[in-house]
């Protein structure tokens, strides 16, 4: 039987008899894991006024309003579940991951401290930490975190990649590619990794090796902005100025308008001589200033410069 037809069939059971609570909790289970999370709350809702203290229920409440994006909710559901089954460390570990949707940080350090009393090899737990720490910026913090992950799953790409990113940011950029190249050799569809290594051959120079990196991160993820501007400046300092008009047409073409992008298209225009191309490109960035990260007003008076 079909998840949908099980789905159905409680339900005709609870026509027939609504105090049948073992249906309506299987019913709401299997809502909420169909992706019908509205539905699943109003059963858990009923379900948790009758059976109050069921840390079973506030936690898949918790896990509904989670779906729910109502964050504040999800962690008063968490909250009681660990209230009436305090050696709960699933509710723990979720309400954490609320806390950092929340972005306080030092809170959902504390739930995941929480789990790794209890279950002190549980990798899930220290990369959670790890990134709080990342997110706070306490980059060696976070590092160590990252590496007791790696210490107990060796296989966690996400625990590689973000070593591999402060590695970068702390000016390591042969052990940062060392750590994107596990990445990629656990995951070779991961185009973030691709792209950062692309952004350490481009920072060195290099830029035939930054080029094949970029090509394969646009490959796996079209929508990378960051990616054809890189690109872009590659060609710009190639003077293959037509190929880097293009690289920034298929940006806007595959990521949609963005007052960056026609900025950069602008100035290969003007380099190109296109005048009326570049005209076009700056008003379209002023149009789209909201996504500008030069000044609006330098980019007016850069126009109204070269118009006067």
């Amino acid at each position: 039987m079909s998840k949908i037809d099980k789905i159905e069939e409680l339900q005709n059971i609870l026509k027939d008899d609504q105090t049948n609570f073992q249906a309506r909790r299987e019913l709401a289970v299997l809502l909420l894991d169909c992706g019908y999370p509205e539905e699943a709350k109003q059963h858990f809702l009923y379900l948790s006024k009758i059976f109050n203290d069921d840390s079973g229920i506030f936690y898949n409440l918790g896990i509904t309003y989670e779906k729910l994006k109502d964050l504040d909710k999800a962690e008063d559901a968490y909250k009681k579940a660990i209230e009436y089954s305090p050696d709960e460390v699933d509710a723990y570990y979720n309400l954490g991951l609320v806390y950092i949707d929340k972005k306080m940080y030092e809170k959902a350090v504390d739930c995941f401290e929480n789990v790794l009393n209890k279950d002190n090899n549980d990798s899930n737990s220290y990369f959670s930490i790890g990134l709080c720490y990342f997110k706070e910026g306490k980059l060696d913090g976070a590092k160590y975190y990252f590496q007791r992950t790696i210490d107990i799953n060796d296989e966690d790409i996400y625990a590689h990649f973000y070593i591999g990113n402060i590695l970068k940011e702390q000016g390591q950029n042969e052990e940062a590619k060392e750590k994107f190249q596990k990445v990629l050799e656990l995951s070779p569809d991961y185009s973030w990794a691709y792209f950062n290594l692309a952004a350490i051959d481009y920072e060195e120079g290099n830029f035939e090796s930054a080029v094949e990196n970029l090509e394969k991160t646009i490959e796996l993820n079209p929508k990378d902005i960051d990616a054809y501007k890189i690109y872009a400046k590659i060609m710009t300092k190639n003077k293959n100025l037509n190929e880097a008009a293009l690289i920034m047409e298929k940006s806007i073409e595959n990521c949609g308008a963005n007052g960056d992008s026609y900025y950069i298209l602008a100035q290969i225009q003007k380099l190109r001589k296109a005048n009326d191309e570049y005209v076009k490109c700056m008003n379209s960035a002023l149009k789209f200033n909201t996504s500008l990260s030069v000044s609006p007003k330098l980019v007016k008076k850069e126009l109204d410069t070269f118009l006067s």
